[in-house]
């Protein structure tokens, strides 16, 4: 339809900005609806531009039409077949990609053990990689899932989805944190043979991960359980030397290291556990999760036409990006038609492919894209003197476009290279004189990078901290849920509830967005990143929460444990109004325009009761396990008791 309208547009120059400009508003609109949307939208963005490139000389307009359909279609058919006959290749790709990610994180981890002077940046790092493991999560339950649904039940896709929530468990028991940080550095630094055993341990978790992702369909070839396994046990005994019931410290130490050297076994169980389900094993109807649990896992997109009425506002990001765009597009052709550039088109080109909401993903692409872009034209330039013949083009061509696409999520700046060189090469079979193909391709990709950055920078800009007050405010909610899940939990005992996983799910994927959007914040010009120091301070407290909350659920979710003391009940009703607190107060604060409060903050009286976490305590309660569980389980509720103050007065000090 778009190459269809866009075929004509080049009749009259009267109506040819105007309905430039309302198409591409229009298709960019279509993103509302999220990423699916978001593809369709720069599809037809894509066909609008190449309907410029269409002459009528050749073909009719409803021809050239037909045949972008039909090219459509038989991709459409290629693609199902190929799904027919390979139907687990997206599968496997990605959940590759998830256990190498996964083997990343537990690498970062890893460093984190110990006194270390650059921890805020690996924090940082374990962020990032944190979200990009959600975003792959996500992709992956929907697939597993959703091909469930509509093909029945098959061993394949139940065994894949058995692995794929033993990995989200992996990635909740490394992110759990059952030690105090403080503490444990000044053990590490007493005892540094310890930090080097806890080290190598976490190493080799993640090697055993990356052998998996190697190896995926072949399980003989995974690495032997051996090694890893004598290690845990030697690190077990030298543990154990520091078990002295009589001396309080020694014994506390004894337990905090104990707890930490569980988590690494419950890894290492969930990794044996991977290695058999991928070995095929006979598996029976109660090991499947059932489907009307995993439907709870899946949020439909809403596709009500009254989203595109809310979304007509300033308000709205991609309101402001479609306007945005559409000035820009307008802009760009009108200076190739006055300049009387060869192919004016090719400035909107790099207009559509470059822009994106985000000033700092703009900024960055704009950069990439002239750099891929001089460096192809200079390869292309090189070859021409080089090679001749239509033939010759033509292979390299489609060569170079097939690394282009291969490229373009891993690395933009050498996608744009190969993209230049496709584009010259092709182009070179129909236009003789190439060197002057080059010099355009050249000029109309800076115009077009220059016009998108500065439409991004000064026209209707949306930046981050417009928007990072919702993404807080969904943490906050997200580990709230989650919070009151685990209390509940522990509370009540018996079997795991469905409810408690999918907030659990909620929480990170709450975090991850709030990660991304305070990434991009930091990518922003200084002078729009209000308060930044204060809005990072939010998202590590929020982190530090869910790691915490992480340690709890795991911990509750595989050991048998005591009856929950009133005590228990009274700090966590106290860190669930502290929260509540909190969330009111996000209610009330202008991120855009931040006031601090003149009101000190003044918490409301509460006593911990601190004889629960020392070991004094913990030792008169029996057995070894319960004294696990005792100093694990009262060492967090002290800590989320502390962040959830801090959250309380780092938020009144901005709400009105």
């Amino acid at each position: 339809m778009i190459s269809f309208i866009g075929g004509y547009l080049n009749i009259s120059n009267y109506l040819l900005f105007p309905v430039l400009g309302t198409l591409t508003f229009c298709i960019a609109f279509i993103s509302i609806y999220g990423f699916r949307a978001s593809l369709i939208s720069f599809s037809g963005l894509l066909a609008l531009v190449l309907s410029f490139a269409h002459t009528l000389e050749t073909l009719e307009v409803y021809q050239y039409a037909l045949l972008i359909g039909a090219g459509g279609l038989w991709y459409l058919i290629l693609s199902t077949i190929w799904f027919y006959i390979n139907p687990k290749a997206q599968t496997e790709e990605i959940l590759t990609e998830i256990f190498t990610l996964t083997a990343d994180f537990l690498d970062i981890r890893k460093q984190l053990i110990g006194e270390q002077p650059n921890r805020s940046d690996l924090q940082v790092q374990l962020l990032n990689l944190q979200s990009e493991l959600i975003e792959h999560h996500e992709t992956l339950r929907e697939i597993l899932i959703l091909s469930r649904k509509s093909s029945g039940k098959s061993n394949y896709q139940s065994r894949r989805l058995l692995v794929f929530g033993q990995l989200i468990d992996i990635l909740e028991t490394a992110i759990a944190n059952p030690v105090n940080y403080d503490k444990m550095d000044d053990f590490f630094e007493e005892h540094p043979m310890f930090k080097n055993d806890f080290q190598n341990i976490i190493s080799r978790l993640s090697e055993q991960l990356r052998n998996i992702s190697k190896n995926l369909n072949k399980s003989k070839q995974f690495s032997s359980n051996k090694i890893l396994s004598d290690y845990l046990k030697s690190l077990d005994l030298n543990i154990s030397k520091f078990k002295n019931e009589n001396d309080v410290e020694a014994y506390e130490r004894y337990l905090m290291l104990q707890n930490y050297l569980d988590y690494q076994k419950k890894q290492f169980e969930k990794i044996k556990k991977i290695k058999w389900l991928l070995g095929n094993p006979v598996l029976t109807s109660d090991d499947f999760i059932k489907n009307d649990k995993l439907k709870r896992f899946i949020v439909s997109r809403d596709y009500n036409p009254k989203i595109i009425l809310r979304n007509l506002s300033f308000k709205s990001t991609i309101f402001k990006h479609s306007l945005r765009l559409a000035v820009a597009v307008m802009l760009g052709y009108a200076i190739g038609l006055f300049f009387d550039f060869q192919n004016p088109y090719w400035i909107i080109l790099t207009i559509i492919v470059i822009m994106r909401p985000s000033y700092g993903l703009t900024k960055e692409r704009s950069k990439d894209r002239i750099i891929g872009t001089v460096i192809g034209a200079v390869i292309a330039t090189g070859l021409v003197f080089v090679i001749s013949g239509p033939y010759v083009f033509g292979g390299l061509g489609v060569l170079s476009i097939v690394v282009a696409f291969s490229m373009i999520q891993k690395n933009y700046k050498a996608a744009a290279t190969f993209i230049t060189l496709s584009v010259i090469l092709i182009y070179g079979i129909l236009e003789p004189n190439i060197i002057s193909v080059i010099k355009f391709r050249v000029i109309d990709t800076l115009i077009g990078a220059v016009i998108s950055y500065t439409a991004m920078r000064w026209l209707w800009p949306a930046w981050s901290f417009m928007e990072i007050g919702d993404h807080i405010k969904d943490s906050v909610k997200g580990n709230t849920e989650f919070f009151k899940s685990i209390s509940k939990f522990y509370i009540n005992k018996g079997p795991i509830p469905t409810s408690l996983k999918i907030n659990r799910k909620e929480a990170f994927l709450q975090m991850s967005n709030l990660s991304s959007a305070f990434q991009r914040m930091a990518q922003e010009p200084e002078s729009k990143q209000n308060h930044i120091d204060d809005i990072y301070q939010l998202v590590v407290i929020n982190h530090s929460f869910l790691a915490s909350l992480a340690s709890l659920s795991t911990f509750f979710q595989n050991n048998s444990t005591a009856k929950a003391s009133e005590d228990f009940k009274i700090i966590s009703e106290k860190i669930n109004h502290n929260l509540d607190k909190a969330c009111s107060h996000l209610k009330e604060i202008n991120f855009e325009d931040f006031k601090q409060n003149l009101v000190t903050f003044k918490p409301e009286p509460f006593i911990f009761p601190v004889n629960q976490i020392t070991n004094e305590g913990a030792i008169q309660l029996g057995n070894e396990s319960t004294h696990k569980e005792a100093h694990l389980v009262w060492e967090q509720l002290y800590w989320l008791h502390s962040l959830s103050e801090k959250m309380l007065k780092l938020t009144f000090k901005f709400s009105h």
